[in-house]
């Protein structure tokens, strides 16, 4: 099957792009079947022979995605741009494993936030209802039971001022 891809030129940090014809598992540094144009990213310039480039997409050659995507703006074939980014199977997966992470964790954190508003509701609620049988000296011990927890609660740390 035949290709038609990228072959990197240029210098260091200046690449310029040969666009060539070749196998499709074929080195695009080694031998290749013909040269059918130029691409320089810098200045966005394309030399192209659109006229041999639509002789091996007849013949059956196989734009790779970068390829294709500049055949469409240069007009010289129709369609629509295609990704040239692929995620691979295995990353594809492993993005999939971290979104369901997150999705647990944000359920299970309104899960708690939920059950520990429930629990404190009817706390509220229950002492006072036992409060009215409890002698004094039992409200009081509750009292102070009490008032820790919402200490605690209410603690945040302190910020050094720079001077």
């Amino acid at each position: 099957m035949l290709a038609i891809k990228f072959s990197r030129v240029g210098k260091k940090k200046k690449p310029t792009y040969k666009i060539i014809v070749l196998e499709k598992g074929d080195d695009p540094w080694g031998n290749y079947l013909e040269q059918v144009g130029n691409y320089n990213p810098h200045t966005k310039e394309a030399s192209l022979k659109i006229d041999r480039i639509k002789y091996w997409i007849d013949k059956g050659a196989q734009p790779s995605a970068s390829v294709n995507n500049l055949l469409i703006k240069q007009n010289v074939i129709e369609g629509a741009k295609q990704k040239s980014v692929r995620i691979s199977k295995k990353r594809a997966a492993k993005k999939e494993g971290k979104k369901a992470e997150e999705v647990n964790k944000a359920a299970a954190q309104k899960q708690a936030l939920t059950d520990q508003a429930e629990v404190q509701a009817p706390a509220e609620e229950k002492p006072a209802a036992a409060q009215e049988g409890k002698p004094a000296e039992a409200q009081a011990t509750d009292a102070t039971k009490a008032k820790p927890a919402a200490k605690e609660k209410t603690e945040q740390p302190q910020k050094l001022e720079k001077s």
